[in-house]
């Protein structure tokens, strides 16, 4: 069985187009799909939406496969703004070390342009008092730019962040799960590439409804 937490909805608009359905609100019959651009391809090649929706529709890979993405990231990118809103996300050197030092962390988030230094000796101490209180190891996300996350949180470009522990942490790591089918959560290029935690899947939960 599919973990649903890992499954985008899609819906047909008004037109008979193929949209995806990222905040799983829409009216309608929904075909789920794993989030994944290469499994989103192949569910068009293959006719899944066609025999999903009962009806012949209006679709090409590319454009769903980018509109899909971009949605994805806007769903996380918002879910960042509501997070610091709700006091659950420290920004700033300064304001990340603190709450690493407390054990807080439950989520790290690193401009994908920003230097290396600086992060992994906040990466070391997250980790550290992680695991002297025997939790997991804090993952990264670090596929937006600093400005990216800046306009996220209000502000100028931001390089670090963090998002504390509380319950948001669930629904983030789900999205940002499904975006890392469309994306590398941890971009290639950065020399401590190797060193950084990736992101795991949330628990599973019960299989969607068709709607």
């Amino acid at each position: 069985m599919r973990d649903p937490n890992l499954m985008v909805r899609f819906v047909l608009s008004p037109d008979q187009e193929v949209v995806a359905d990222v905040y799983e609100k829409l009216p309608g019959r929904g075909v789920w799909v794993t989030a994944n651009a290469d499994d989103l391809r192949d569910a068009v090649k293959r006719g899944g939406f066609n025999r999903g929706f009962k009806a012949k529709v209006k679709i090409d890979a590319d454009t769903l496969i980018t509109q899909t993405h971009q949605q994805l990231r806007r769903r996380l990118m918002g879910q960042l703004t509501m997070a610091r809103k709700a006091g659950r996300l420290a920004y700033g050197q300064t304001g990340v070390r603190e709450v690493a030092a407390k054990g807080e962390v439950a989520i790290r988030i690193e401009a994908s342009d920003g230097a290396s230094d600086g992060r992994g000796k906040l990466r070391t101490l997250s980790v550290a008092t992680a695991r002297e209180l025997g939790r997991v190891d804090p993952p990264v996300i670090g596929c937006f730019s600093a400005e990216d996350i800046g306009l996220a949180l209000g502000r100028s470009p931001v390089v670090h962040a963090a998002l504390t522990t509380g319950k948001m942490v669930k629904a983030i790591r789900r999205s940002a799960k499904k975006l890392s089918g469309f994306e590398p959560l941890i971009p290639d290029h950065w020399d401590d590439f190797q060193h950084e935690i990736s992101l795991e899947p949330p628990p599973e939960e019960p299989p969607p409804n068709s709607g």
